[in-house]
């Protein structure tokens, strides 16, 4: 799941935390106090404006939110989306809205922390990005040039690219179901 559809030619890795560095080392192991990166929701929105020029459909997308964060005021009745074992409150908007993603609406999923959207896609389904709650990377799947674009922000030094290849490892792939 944390890359999404497995039906991208490309595909890479967005860090939130450095890879292990020695043998049975966890991402549990970083010393966060000493890292100098912005929060996750704004690694997100970094990415997301870089790959918003990589579809036809920047004004028309899809947002989920995991469920297990809470139900926050106001979203009782919000569409979800079942994957296995999630499920995911449905938003649709332009990707400029990840821009109000913490606003009010959102302040109570997690008491002082909005977490980011677990999966964002455009209409046109251009690319994929995905996040699950566990790992300490999302996925993004596209063309390989919106998976390489890293320009016009500071995604640039945020988006650590891993090989932009397709692994028989991402698991199976998944297809949604709105309830």
């Amino acid at each position: 799941m944390t890359f999404g559809p497995q039906v991208f030619p490309a595909y890479a890795r967005v860090r939130f935390l450095p890879d292990p560095t020695a043998p049975g080392q966890s991402e549990n192991d970083v010393d966060l106090d000493v890292l100098d990166d912005p929060d996750d929701l704004d690694v997100v929105r970094d990415v997301v404006t870089v790959l918003a020029a990589h579809t036809r459909t920047p004004d028309d997308a899809y947002f989920c939110m995991w469920d297990g964060w809470g139900t926050p005021p106001g979203l009782d009745g919000q569409p979800k989306v079942a994957l296995p074992n999630r499920l995911f409150f449905l938003f649709r908007g332009a990707l400029a809205d990840i821009d109000d993603w913490d606003t009010p609406r959102m302040e109570s999923t997690v008491v002082g922390h909005t977490p980011p959207p677990a999966f964002i896609w455009p209409a046109d389904r251009a690319w994929c990005f995905a996040l699950d709650d566990d790992p300490h990377y999302a996925g993004v799947g596209g063309a390989p040039a919106a998976v390489a674009d890293r320009s016009d922000t500071r995604a640039s030094t945020l988006w650590r690219l891993s090989p932009p290849t397709r692994s028989r490892r991402m698991g199976r792939s998944l297809t949604c179901r709105c309830r």
